[in-house]
């Protein structure tokens, strides 16, 4: 096998399914995005759907064999899974859906725990890793304003602290250390785990490269901590509640815990502002307007003749503006990403399920932390009660997005 990873393929936010092997977008309610499921890289026409699942509502026993592709791995991932069906559908081979998933998720914790990813990346950081000035003087903001700062992660620590030096070594001065920056740094942490094991915490010798066996009760200056657990974390820090916001890029394993623990969580996503700009640009909006145009003609088209026969015009303007009505919608659609659209509505403009687990697990959202530094520390989000959309849909003006 020999595959080349497409970038234009996978959005965040996919499903695979274990039991028939497709690729799938769901909408706001679980039901299958009619133009948005791919049997490997074979998009399956509406009828083809409903032949697999008999509705597009994807119902509780069948939502049990989902696997949600949520982090910024999942691009990579979901890819990979298409591919491997379609190599087997060409083959003529007969496979189980759900070996697939199992050996690509294995394979993917593989090069992370034996640390192939990890030392790919340090060993050419440039070609991965974003230098960003912004982020230090984020941190340094919250610091200077008296808040407590805490890394958490599932990475070894000699990679976090590569990558952290060479992100912020252009900003810190040549004294300075990145570790500075945070009360405690925790590594190897095993999220989802971590926020409802009782695994204890270990204090880790950086030089030595092993863990000591003396129990940690205390969070000390300078000392790296593995493993752990929230309740040990909560019971030594005291930090409970809303008190606490936690940032992290994959929702079920970074802010579904922190979220049921009571704490504030913001959802770190990275392709946001390239939403937020391609569906501010006049091509989107004049789209959408034809779009919502044709969706009233045809209402009203309905209401009209509601009682009567369908007359042979009737029928051929339906056609037409139901074709004019599909175009506006594919052409908005491709905007963001041809084979599934945008990350975080589905093609007839309601929100993705990928939109409603942000609603259930982050209390904010946004592309990168630093972009709180165009608030005050003290400041207060919100957003209004009477929103019917997310935040982010909110028309801006075109004149941000000048350079």
């Amino acid at each position: 096998m020999d595959f080349k990873y497409d970038s234009s393929f996978p959005i965040r936010g996919l499903y695979y399914d274990k039991s028939k092997g497709c690729l799938m977008k769901l909408d706001f309610f679980g039901s299958i995005e009619p133009d948005g499921c791919y049997f490997g890289r074979r998009k399956l026409s509406r009828s083809e759907i409903n032949d697999l699942y008999g509705t597009r509502h994807i119902g509780r026993d069948q939502a049990r064999g989902l696997v949600g592709l949520m982090d910024f791995f999942c691009f990579s991932e979901a890819c990979l899974i298409a591919d491997i069906v379609q190599h087997f559908v060409d083959a003529k081979l007969e496979f189980d859906a759900s070996y697939v998933y199992e050996d690509v998720n294995r394979a993917i914790q593989h090069v992370h725990q034996s640390g192939l990813v990890h030392r790919g990346i340090l060993s050419d950081p440039k070609k991965y890793l974003l230098k960003n000035g912004q982020l230090l003087r984020f941190l340094r903001m919250l610091r200077e304003n008296g808040k407590k700062l805490f890394l958490l992660t599932n990475s070894p620590y000699y990679f976090v602290d590569g990558g952290m030096h060479f992100m912020l070594e252009d900003s810190l001065g040549q004294q300075d250390s990145w570790r500075e920056l945070f009360d405690v740094v925790i590594a190897k942490a095993n999220k989802p785990d971590f926020y409802t094991s009782e695994h204890p915490f270990r204090c880790y010798d950086e030089e030595k490269d092993t863990l000591a066996f003396s129990k940690v009760d205390a969070f000390l200056p300078n000392n790296i901590y593995y493993h752990g657990c929230l309740k040990t974390f909560l019971e030594i820090t005291k930090w409970n509640g809303p008190e606490v916001i936690y940032f992290g890029d994959h929702l079920f394993s970074d802010l579904r815990g922190p979220s049921k623990a009571g704490w504030r969580t913001a959802a770190i996503i990275h392709e946001l502002e390239n939403e937020i700009q391609i569906q501010n640009e006049d091509s989107y909006r004049f789209e959408q307007a034809k779009f919502h145009i044709i969706q009233e003609l045809l209402g009203k088209l309905h209401s009209v003749v509601a009682n009567t026969e369908g007359s042979e015009k009737y029928t051929s303007l339906l056609r037409e503006l139901n074709e004019e009505r599909q175009k506006a919608r594919s052409t908005m659609k491709d905007m963001f990403n041809s084979s599934f659209g945008a990350t975080f509505l589905t093609d007839t403009g309601q929100e993705s399920a990928f939109a409603y687990h942000i609603h259930q697990y982050a209390d904010v959202y946004t592309s990168k932390p630093d972009n709180f530094l165009f608030y005050p520390p003290e400041a207060w989000l919100h957003v209004p009660y009477d929103i019917k959309i997310m935040p982010h849909h909110v028309k801006v003006s075109s004149s941000l997005f000048r350079t």
